[in-house]
């Protein structure tokens, strides 16, 4: 496998001001793309449709939309309305809090946007079900909290099914030591989610062993780069304004430069 694209992801939270100020600088910093977390307080899409405002060629995506609570119709609409351009956009979408039915509801939702929509739809999975179902019939799995060993074991299982699948990859990253609480905060939280402390006890490992941490970056990204298709890097920096994401840019290309 090549080295994997690199790109940033921030919080739908953010609001569509900043994050369109902060797609602008990544964009001319070099990334793949801008990936956006949609929540009820943040709206990936109409983020994304300021992004793309202030962009030109920067790959604009999802991670995740949970169709649970935001249909496949509805994220049609959104995206037209929004204007975003489709050869450009990348639809993460997931299960959300959806227990029964789930596969059901995701196989019907990324059929819905592929058939609607000429983006890519990739499907956020945990479990082998939702990852062979994320490769077959839809674009590539959407993976996070992983190792890059166990990133590159699940890798090769959705190419072997797909060989032209797309695996991309969160990573929850902060180059800052001051933004390490930060980080730890991030992950000892999902780690305390049933779902994701099921699949960590799965994997072995602790949701702390799959972060990039300010002393381990430089070492690590590397790895991470190997297993996968595309690595996000969910940026966990000091603070939440604009100029905060600018400096964990420029550290991540001084430490990708000095590789």
């Amino acid at each position: 496998m090549t080295q994997a694209q690199l790109s940033l992801g921030v919080a739908g939270t953010l609001g569509p001001a900043r994050v369109a100020r902060i797609a602008a600088a990544a964009e001319g910093a070099g990334f793949h793309a801008l990936w956006v977390n949609d929540t009820p307080s943040g709206d990936a899409i109409a983020a994304l449709a300021a992004a793309a405002l202030e962009t030109t060629t920067l790959g604009l995506s999802t991670g995740v939309l949970p169709v649970d609570r935001r249909p496949a119709a509805e994220i049609v609409r959104a995206v037209r309305d929004g204007g975003i351009p489709e050869g450009r956009l990348t639809l993460g979408i997931g299960a959300g809090g959806a227990r029964v039915g789930a596969l059901a509801m995701v196989r019907d939702a990324a059929g819905t946007l592929r058939g609607e929509l000429s983006a890519r739809v990739l499907v956020g999975a945990l479990g082998p079900r939702m990852r062979r179902l994320a490769a077959t019939e839809a674009d590539g799995p959407l993976l996070s909290w992983l190792t890059p060993d166990a990133a590159a074991g699940q890798a090769a299982e959705a190419h072997a099914l797909a060989p032209h699948t797309h695996v991309a990859l969160y990573v929850r990253t902060a180059v800052d030591p001051a933004a390490s609480a930060r980080l730890h905060e991030e992950a000892d939280r999902y780690g305390s989610y049933p779902a994701y402390r099921a699949n960590f006890a799965r994997l072995g490992v602790g949701p702390r062993q799959t972060v990039l941490d300010a002393d381990g970056f430089a070492s690590g990204i590397g790895a991470y780069r190997a297993a996968v298709d595309e690595v996000v890097l969910r940026a966990i920096p000091v603070g939440d304004e604009v100029d905060d994401y600018g400096q964990f840019m420029d550290v991540v290309a001084e430490a990708l430069a000095a590789g």
